[in-house]
């Protein structure tokens, strides 16, 4: 039975792995003694209930939170509360590697993947469609790509007395003469006219050709099964097969993509449902991530997808799809919602994205989710371990409106709730605005030995900045814990 309660000084939680107390303000409001809650993720138990005032639950554990040192995070779908430990800072790393052109950086970090049994300084990284701006002509923006003939590239790095060393590379190619290049090699280019954006020189003057094998290169990921990556593309969007001295294999996109785009030499597998032609332009598919048995693959879109329309651009839900390997065939879809941007001070909701993902295993993913902003600006910098054991599968189920009354994307946070929706749960495990990381895109992440998270930024190539420095950073940090 609920009790009233009329607080002066609310006393802390008491939790097996740590004891304080602090002091709240007074509330009236009834005890939620029903309240779960884990520690690392671990159950623990609270020695005193949380207060349900008005329907908001006020959480002793927040302030207990601040005095022991933890992030907190609050579930309302499972009415559960997390407190994690926060890692240590342990290092910082700058690129190296000179220019590409006059006022073009060197790019590496649009992804980041460390390979088991490589040193735990050595990983694989790459940069995305290579140089890319906007011009304002006539009162239309274009995108403008200076260097035409950019080749998007596997890298591998070496972090060694604080610089970032590549130490090797793999051009991304075709087995066969690429149309758009005379060779074999591929370009950052859009696929095709009409569905993507319209690329022009650097002047804004001339549109370029176009190219059916140009890849957004946003993620990557390693399966130990046949020794090769699968890279995440934003203008599928899809996911690509590629071997390890990089040449295209295949290309999972979604269905009746293949129909608008003749790519002979690399097959286009039509395993993502159509809804994902729906997505967003520059908002794809950002993030890729295989399990360490190399069974199961995840993918990430960066955005809500325009479904029905861009009416849905300011949505939470965003989709993670998983899919069998072996099989190459989705098998489930989760619905990942997104930090809520009222909570932050002028960001709209579509500010914040998914920008990268680690498949610990096949039901803990490390998601990373970002605001748009950059120094002391930046509000939203976090890296979450989510859990998706008791997830909702709504693979293929709030695809259209028609069937669904709303989609996925259409729906509040309410609505999900009514039609028994349960997105992953979220707990923090790094905040980096707490540590004041500078850069905006936080695009790459890795996990080591378990115990230790490696981010990278993505420089953009320097487009449109003034600093002498290369501006790509990757910094590491140690848990207190394992995951695994």
């Amino acid at each position: 039975m609920k009790k009233t309660w009329l607080i002066a000084a609310l006393a802390a939680l008491t939790l097996t792995a740590a004891t304080a107390s602090v002091n709240a303000a007074v509330v009236t409001g009834n005890t939620a003694e029903t309240i779960k809650y884990t520690n690392n993720g671990q159950a623990v138990s609270p020695s005193s209930p949380a207060v349900n005032i008005d329907g908001s639950l006020y959480l002793p554990i927040r302030a207990l939170g601040e005095a022991t040192g933890k992030y907190v995070n609050w579930d309302e779908f499972r009415s559960s509360a997390a407190l994690t430990d926060i890692p240590k800072l342990t290092g910082k790393y700058k690129l190296d590697a000179p220019d590409l052109a006059e006022g073009i950086k060197m790019g590496v970090g649009s992804s980041l993947i460390h390979l088991p049994g490589d040193p735990d300084n050595v990983f694989y990284s790459t940069a995305d469609r290579g140089p890319n701006g906007e011009l304002d002509v006539n009162g239309t923006t274009i995108r403008t790509f200076p260097l035409v003939n950019y080749n998007p590239t596997i890298y591998k790095i070496e972090l060694a007395e604080g610089k970032i060393k590549i130490i090797d590379q793999f051009p991304l190619k075709v087995n066969g003469i690429n149309p758009a290049t005379g060779n074999a090699n591929i370009t950052g280019l859009p696929n095709s006219k009409g569905r993507d954006e319209a690329p022009y020189d650097a002047k804004g003057e001339k549109e370029l050709a176009y190219d059916p094998y140009g890849l957004d290169v946003e993620g990557i990921a390693y399966n130990p099964n046949d020794d090769s990556f699968w890279i995440s593309d934003e203008y599928g969007p899809s996911i690509v097969h590629v071997k390890r001295d990089g040449t295209l294999i295949e290309r999972i996109v979604p269905k009746g993509w293949a129909a608008q785009v003749d790519t002979p030499l690399v097959p286009a597998r039509e395993m993502l449902p159509a809804v994902y032609n729906k997505l967003r332009q520059n908002r794809g598919a950002e993030a890729v991530g295989i399990t360490p048995d190399g069974k199961y693959m995840f993918m990430a879109m960066q955005s809500p997808l325009r479904n029905p329309n861009k009416d849905t651009d300011q949505s939470r839900q965003l989709r993670i799809i998983k899919f069998d390997l072996a099989a190459l065939a989705p098998v489930a879809e989760f619905a990942y919602i997104a930090e809520d941007a009222k909570q932050f001070k002028g960001l709209k909701q579509a500010d914040i994205v998914i920008s990268d993902l680690v498949a610990v295993n096949e039901n803990v993913l490390l998601i990373d989710e970002r605001d748009k902003n950059a120094g002391s600006d930046a509000q939203l910098k976090r890296i979450f371990s989510i859990d998706l054991s008791n997830a909702t599968n709504i693979l293929g189920k709030y695809d259209d409106q028609m069937a669904a009354r709303k989609t996925l994307e259409q729906m509040s946070i309410d609505e999900l709730k009514a039609n028994g929706i349960m997105p992953p749960s979220k707990r923090t495990v790094l905040d980096l605005v707490a540590f004041e990381y500078p850069y905006e895109k936080v695009e790459g992440l890795s996990l080591v030995n378990g115990d230790t998270i490696v981010i990278v930024n993505d420089n953009d190539f320097g487009i449109g900045s003034n600093s002498t420095e290369n501006g790509t950073e990757l910094w590491t940090f140690k848990l207190p814990y394992l995951l695994e």
